[in-house]
């Protein structure tokens, strides 16, 4: 081959080489750009539309879609009669010993999913919950929506309560509950990469204010007449209320066959 041909051989080649590789970097940041902009921070608030019968609750078919493929749960198999009881602690009233002495009583494990602030305030009761075998639960250290946080944020209100917890009690929490039932696929990958199962719920009622609380009757009218087939039940502890009808929820639901597991039972 003649030199001539072989400087317009090589820079034929390199023009090749060199297109190529600017097509295989344009697709490369087009996928990365495409995967980053695919990933949602859209908020999604938590709702419930009760059904009749003990049926199962719908809790909206994109809302769930959503939390199961980022390995959520929040409603359990609808032919199992199993209630998983779950607490919220933001902060303590005075009812959670009566409440742990009930759950004693009654042989009935449940979650207790707390704060940064419960956590500093109530350490004895948190030694109490672990020591009769219930599940602590992770509700962020300052109870912030999730999307409304970066990342990092979201790993410093997640892994900063669960590295104290483990510190003081040397107990690994797995479970985290996103506050005031906030979360985004964004929020949920994050988390997920962080080792926890969210964990949202099927019932739930106006029992929060600790100034407003429901009745007795209406409160247990309400939660017995909605119990369903793998309910996850929220109940929130700084409730006069629950503390007092705790024993007739267990007793009732046990009459119409159902049974209380922990959520290390849950059954899909």
């Amino acid at each position: 081959m003649k030199p001539k041909s072989k400087i317009i051989t090589a820079i034929i080649s390199i023009a090749i080489i060199y297109c190529f590789s600017t097509m295989l970097i344009q697709n490369t940041n087009q996928e990365i750009t495409t995967t980053t902009n695919a990933i949602s921070n859209q908020k999604i608030g938590w709702g419930i539309k009760r059904n009749d019968n003990h049926e199962q609750p719908d809790l909206g078919a994109n809302r769930l879609k959503v939390l199961s493929e980022n390995n959520g749960i929040a409603i359990g198999n609808k032919e199992s009669k199993k209630i998983y009881l779950t607490f919220d602690q933001g902060y303590e009233a005075g009812y959670t010993k009566e409440i742990l002495k009930v759950l004693k009583e009654n042989n009935v494990t449940a979650t207790f999913f707390i704060t940064a602030h419960y956590l500093n305030t109530q350490p004895e009761l948190i030694k109490q919950m672990i020591e009769e075998n219930h599940i602590i639960g992770n509700h962020t250290v300052k109870h912030k929506s999730m999307p409304d946080l970066s990342n990092e944020e979201i790993k410093e209100e997640i892994l900063t309560l669960h590295q104290t917890i483990y510190e003081k009690f040397q107990y690994e929490m797995k479970y985290m509950r996103p506050p005031m039932g906030e979360y985004s696929e964004r929020s949920l990958i994050t988390t997920n990469q962080l080792g926890y199962t969210t964990v949202m719920w099927s019932f739930a009622y106006k029992d929060w204010e600790e100034n407003n609380q429901p009745s007795q009757e209406e409160a247990i009218k309400k939660i017995t007449e909605n119990f369903h087939p793998g309910e996850i039940m929220l109940l929130h502890g700084n409730s006069k209320t629950n503390a007092n009808i705790l024993p007739e929820i267990i007793k009732q639901a046990r009459e119409q066959g159902y049974e209380f597991y922990s959520l290390d039972e849950f059954e899909k």
